[in-house]
């Protein structure tokens, strides 16, 4: 930690030159920028490692708004504070720390309620600039700006965000195994402990087992689920799944026009308790609500669909058949509260994560991380700054 203080001596409250991947809808780029010292409730960090979510591929192929470029991608990773701005108590050089996309600034009615993870005082958006001034503190060396990503742009050896987005976390969490705690695992993780709050003993119905979707398995697993059945078209996914708990696997390109939801009410006599969707289509929600149970059945809506998109009920389904459908975003979880408490599942080797990282690559070869997601290929793809 010596070298790094050092280090970091030298940077504080200076721009800093560094290695950035920015453009987007092609190979990524690695050029140099500026990244501006932090201002007032901010922070900079130096990024350890960095892994690649799909949320990332997303909007690196979104061609209109909220796609916009150049932009630095990036949102699950892990750092060391380097430098903080003005009015920042909580947070000092050379903290272990993750940044997370979802606001928490502790203050609010929201954020000081059990009841809600959605901040008040920041609202979660996909906003291209810093969450209080909305500037930019990225720059070329010609002084064009770079737009921010979900209030953290990863893809950067430095980055700027802002307090209300960073949280401390247990240095004696690997830095390629904290970082899964800046998004998906947590997302996955948290939509089943605490959004559906899966009870011993029952049925669980994961609608796509990319990265997210097993972590909704690792969660109902730790939850103590008697059964959790993965949906997916990729036959490979079950023997995958299986280390995370699955231990059915419906291939729902093998029914032809049966709806797969009759095909999951066949095989739970009726319904599955907890129905998650973790792929963002519409029609998948509405199969994952037609195969949960009546009476109790909860429909937990996790995956990210396309702005705009609807769906679509009866009516008079909704009131005679007693489910409920509601929205996981970032596992119900509060980032500032709840992180720590996966942490701990995690050091008590109740939360494993190991088995999600499949690859890990140097900066240099950012590219190849998104090739392997973008063919399904790997899990979480860790993203090594330094090496």
């Amino acid at each position: 930690m010596a070298a790094t203080q050092a280090e970091f001596s030298k940077t504080a409250g200076k721009p800093i030159h560094c290695r950035v991947a920015r453009k987007a809808g092609e190979p990524l780029v690695i050029e140099e920028v500026i990244v501006a010292p932090p201002k007032a409730c901010e922070v900079r960090i130096k990024i350890v490692c960095t892994s690649l979510c799909h949320s990332d591929v997303t909007f690196w192929k979104l061609k209109d708004f909220p796609g916009c470029f150049p932009r630095i991608l990036g949102h699950e990773a892990f750092g060391i504070v380097e430098s903080v701005g003005e009015n920042v108590q909580d947070l000092k050089e050379g903290d272990s720390v993750i940044p997370i996309f979802l606001p928490d600034c502790t203050e609010c009615i929201d954020c000081t309620s059990k009841k809600s993870n959605s901040c008040s005082q920041f609202q979660f958006k996909v906003s291209p600039w810093m969450l209080r001034d909305g500037t930019s503190r990225f720059t070329t060396i010609d002084g064009e700006t770079l737009y921010h990503f979900l209030s953290v742009s990863s893809f950067a050896e430095y980055t700027v965000v802002d307090i209300a987005n960073v949280t401390k976390i247990d240095p004696r969490v690997p830095p390629n195994r904290a970082c899964l705690f800046s998004c998906g695992v947590s997302t996955g993780v948290g939509a089943a402990l605490k959004t559906a709050n899966v009870e011993q003993g029952s049925t669980v119905v994961i609608f796509g087992l990319g990265g997210i979707g097993l972590a909704v398995a690792e969660g109902a697993r730790i939850c103590g689920a008697s059964r959790i059945i993965g949906v997916d078209i990729n036959t490979d996914k079950f023997e995958i799944g299986k280390q995370f708990g699955v231990t059915d696997f419906v291939d729902s390109n093998s029914y032809g026009d049966k709806p797969i939801s009759q095909v999951i009410n066949e095989m739970t006599n009726g319904g599955a308790d907890y129905c998650f969707e973790c792929v963002g289509m519409g029609t998948l929600v509405q199969e994952a609500y037609a195969c949960c149970r009546k009476g109790w059945g909860k429909t937990i809506v996790v995956g990210v669909d396309k702005p705009g998109a609807l769906l679509t009920f009866k009516s008079l389904d909704i009131l005679h058949l007693g489910k409920t459908i509601m929205g996981s975003l970032f596992g119900g979880l509060k980032p500032k509260s709840d992180i720590p408490l996966l942490v701990k599942r995690y050091l008590d080797k109740e939360l494993e994560l190991d088995k999600f990282v499949t690859h890990e690559v140097s900066f240099q070869h950012i590219n190849t991380a998104f090739d392997l997601l973008v063919e399904g290929k790997s899990l979480r793809c860790v993203i090594w700054m330094d090496e």
